[in-house]
């Protein structure tokens, strides 16, 4: 079993930094990917940024220059930095890891991000 567990949302203003943090956890033997998706109210879920072991990354055309996502390989941590911040960014973000060997994705609770105009 694996445990996916978010960190670090909250209330900034517009043009404010966050930073999110994703520690997965258990039965880990390799991990090929993690990242974060977020929803808002009333949308469908939406990837914001993909990270793969091997270093490749992934991001949403609308978080582009804003966001960087990073990881701690060893700890099998993924951050988010989300700088620039916007009032349409405002949702809750998701974890997810992806096990070597694991036919689907392990979520996290979700961590709330709320931006004020």
């Amino acid at each position: 079993q694996v445990q996916v567990v978010e960190s670090g949302g909250g209330l900034v203003q517009a043009g404010g930094s966050l930073r999110l943090s994703c520690a997965a956890s258990g039965s880990i033997f390799s991990m090929n990917a993690m990242g974060w998706y977020r929803q808002a109210p009333g949308k469908p879920r939406e990837l914001v940024a993909a990270l793969t072991s091997g270093g490749s990354t992934n991001y949403a055309d609308s978080v582009k220059g804003r966001f960087t996502i990073s990881r701690d390989n060893a700890k099998n941590t993924v951050y988010l930095q989300m700088n620039s911040l916007k009032p349409e960014d405002t949702a809750v973000y998701y974890c997810y890891a992806n096990v070597a060997g694991v036919g689907y994705d392990y979520w996290g609770q979700g961590t709330q991000v709320t931006v004020s105009s």
